[in-house]
């Protein structure tokens, strides 16, 4: 009898000790892709590089679709903000995938952080630097001793290199001042040159009314300086994760699930933009439904079309943006090569380009959108 009850309990104590460690191979919970016993979809952590917003469309429809259900991931998208460095959350272990840009990516491995850009979703740069007319200022060598607006964090390495393009150290000859995610500054004239990326700041301008006139401001009130125009435009919202992560098979598994969602997401969003925006609003984001949907409309011309395919990188398109990186000081040292990697991106493009889904968007025309009072 005695033999019999030391039995049972030891039974259950082994029970116990099963359970408490997850059973099923179960991986610690560090957001790096664990699974919760048989059959439990695979949990990763998202984190933006903004808030919620039309620029993340892609990802919170995959969500909304059911994509990632579908790949088995139970995918958690944590928002970003003004004071945010997406690539310190990840290395913090805080999230498996972050969304930035890839000249921050560069500086960020220039520092010996081991992090690798796996997909490349925009295609184009969407950042301009904004004057108003009146001001006189129309390119970036005007700047000289103003005041001049720009995101920090990362974001501010297209500006830095126009800017030393044109001779200026951006610590001693202009004044950087760090912008909040509204246009306050710049439409209190509290900035003579304020950041402003296509497909968001500059619809919340064109969507203020003019004191002086009662209507809205118009295209011709402004200069609007594309960093591409002049020589630093480079890639924007790329895909990355922590170079010791993805090392691992079954991360690269999981990458590869993700990815493919992820892209069926953004093709759904350029093909049902009223739906995707929807899908936005639903998610809460500051700004409503006319800017919103102006927004969709622009992130989708920074993505389409792809000629090689949604989120694989273009090689001369890395080296012109590593190229720029590093001449005008963005990072000292040309990147090593396993900066970034194609073959998880290709390997999802040929996943659901197998399934019919259009991953190039070949005959892709941006429609044109009306801008609306306050983005309502």
């Amino acid at each position: 009898m005695r033999r019999r009850f030391v039995l049972a309990a030891l039974a259950v104590l082994v029970g116990v000790l099963v359970a408490g460690c997850g059973g099923g191979g179960s991986k610690s919970s560090e957001n790096e892709g664990e699974k919760e016993g048989g059959g439990a979809k695979t949990k990763v952590t998202l984190q933006l590089k903004w808030v919620t917003q039309a620029q993340f469309a892609g990802y919170y429809a995959a969500k909304a679709k059911g994509y990632y259900d579908e790949e088995g991931l139970d995918v958690n998208i944590k928002v970003g903000g003004p004071s945010i460095t997406p690539e310190q959350v990840v290395l913090g272990k805080q999230a498996d995938f972050g969304i930035d840009w890839l000249p921050s990516l560069l500086a960020a491995r220039d520092n010996g952080q081991d992090l690798v850009n796996i997909a490349q979703v925009f295609t184009r740069s969407g950042m301009t630097e904004l004057t108003w007319k009146d001001s006189g200022i129309t390119s970036i060598g005007q700047m000289r001793g103003k005041k001049v607006g720009v995101w920090c964090c990362g974001n501010e390495n297209e500006l830095y290199a126009a800017l030393n393009k044109n001779g200026m150290n951006p610590k001693t000859d202009v004044t950087i001042v760090n912008q909040p995610f509204n246009m306050d500054l710049f439409l209190k004239r509290q900035v003579d040159a304020a950041a402003a990326m296509t497909y968001n700041e500059l619809a919340q301008v064109l969507e203020t009314t003019n004191p002086k006139t009662g209507k809205l401001y118009q295209p011709s009130d402004l200069n609007v300086i594309k960093l591409n125009d002049v020589g630093t435009g480079m890639l924007e919202d790329g895909v990355f994760v922590r170079g010791d992560w993805i090392s691992d098979k079954d991360h690269q598994e999981t990458a590869k699930k993700f990815l493919a969602a992820s892209f069926k997401g953004w093709v759904y969003c350029r093909d049902h933009v009223q739906e995707c925006t929807k899908i936005v609003l639903d998610n809460g984001p500051t700004l409503g439904k006319g800017h919103q949907t102006w927004q969709m409309n622009e992130i989708n011309a920074l993505i389409w079309p792809a000629p090689g395919g949604i989120g694989v990188m273009s090689k001369s398109d890395y080296q012109q943006t590593a190229q720029i990186a590093q001449k005008f000081g963005v990072i000292k040292k040309a990147p090593s090569s396993d900066a970034y990697r194609t073959d998880l991106a290709q390997d999802a493009v040929d996943e659901i380009s197998a399934e019919g889904v259009d991953v190039n968007g070949s005959d892709y025309k941006k429609p044109a959108v009306k801008v609306t009072p306050k983005g309502a």
